[in-house]
């Protein structure tokens, strides 16, 4: 599975690089970058849901046991959390693929990202997470892909 997921993710960055690099040049914002990517990976998961800042688990809003952004301490609560990318079935427990992105004109660490995609693994079932790293504001790249 992981080969498949590697594959389609390969595809959509290539696409996004090929087909988008005016917005990644002008360092739109995350969200419609976000949207650009999970638009190329849909055609690879036709039997899936591929939505973008999904915040609902079932009918409730979508919580992780993690810190929250804001608050310096270690101090774990419940965190309502917008995943960048998420492939999954609605409505249902299959969580297949999350995907956080991060540009690198952000002021923000890689740090609350990356905890976020290891409790979206161990607290939500997501089989596969992924850090994405792309490189805004001169000539698009990618700059990182972190499996998690």
């Amino acid at each position: 599975m992981r080969e498949l997921v590697e594959s389609a993710l390969k595809d959509a960055l290539d696409q996004l690089l090929l087909l988008d690099s005016f917005i990644l040049a002008m360092d739109v914002n995350e969200r419609s970058i976000s949207h650009r990517l999970a638009s190329y990976l849909e055609p690879h998961f036709p039997d899936w849901n591929v939505d973008c800042e999904y915040n609902r688990n079932h009918d409730d809003p979508k919580r992780l046991n993690i810190r929250r952004r804001s608050i310096q301490s270690d101090d774990a609560q419940a965190t309502t959390v917008f995943p960048d990318i998420i492939i999954h079935r609605r409505g249902t427990d299959d969580n297949f693929v999350v995907i956080e992105m991060k540009k690198t004109s952000s002021q923000e660490t890689d740090d609350y990202d990356l905890e976020k995609l290891n409790a979206f693994k161990a607290q939500l079932g997501y089989q596969f997470a992924i850090f994405v790293k792309v490189v805004t504001g001169g000539t698009p790249a990618i700059e990182l892909v972190k499996w998690l």
